[in-house]
């Protein structure tokens, strides 16, 4: 399998979509009186661009239109890669994938609109077993449409950060990424058991 270059080049969008797809929680930054606001949100990607919903008390939702500028990152898998794991002699390091995108947002006004992106959000989070139908006469859905708007972000900026030890041999390259899965799948349950005793 081939893996992308450290920096974004333009066809790398596919990787970056992928990376978006499979981890669709995103940090949405906005910037007012030279101030950040930052929310957790996962998007949809759709048509180039990105959809999202936020409460409407949340203080940045009142930032997420009017073509406002927004920057946006998504944490692919990452972890601490030590020398040990490699074939040759190395430095300790730390692969990560991310993805930096910038954007103008836009408020969707719509009700039917804001209902239909909830039900489709829904449905792409619950694949691929969709244990869970958001049904569109759901009255609890009607309920809450009043608390919360809906935004699309035309990306105007793709930045890839894919840090994956690409510059060792193709041996210690598989080693690397091999250690990317273990740590991950084995880090998740040693935090969970030691936060939630």
């Amino acid at each position: 399998m081939n893996y992308p270059p450290k920096h974004h080049q333009d066809n790398d969008i596919n990787h970056m979509v992928e990376v978006i797809k499979t981890y669709p929680l995103a940090t949405v930054i906005s910037v007012k009186d030279s101030q950040p606001l930052i929310t957790h949100l996962p998007l949809v990607y759709e048509n180039e661009k990105l959809i999202g919903h936020i409460d409407i008390y949340n203080p940045q939702a009142q930032l997420l239109k009017d073509d406002n500028d927004v920057t946006i990152i998504f944490a692919g898998p990452e972890c601490y890669i030590s020398p040990s794991v490699y074939t040759t002699t190395q430095l300790p390091t730390w692969n990560y994938i991310k993805i930096h995108l910038k954007g103008k947002v836009k408020a969707i006004e719509s009700k039917a609109a804001l209902k239909q992106s909830l039900i489709t959000m829904t449905e792409f989070l619950e694949a691929p077993d969709h244990k869970y139908v958001l049904e569109p006469d759901n009255p609890r859905l009607d309920r809450n449409l009043n608390y919360i708007e809906m935004f699309e972000i035309e990306i105007t900026n793709w930045e890839g950060k894919f840090k994956l030890s690409q510059d060792k041999n193709p041996k210690d390259t598989r080693a690397a990424l091999e250690e990317l899965i273990k740590v991950n799948q084995e880090s998740i349950k040693q935090f969970l058991d030691k936060v939630f005793k």
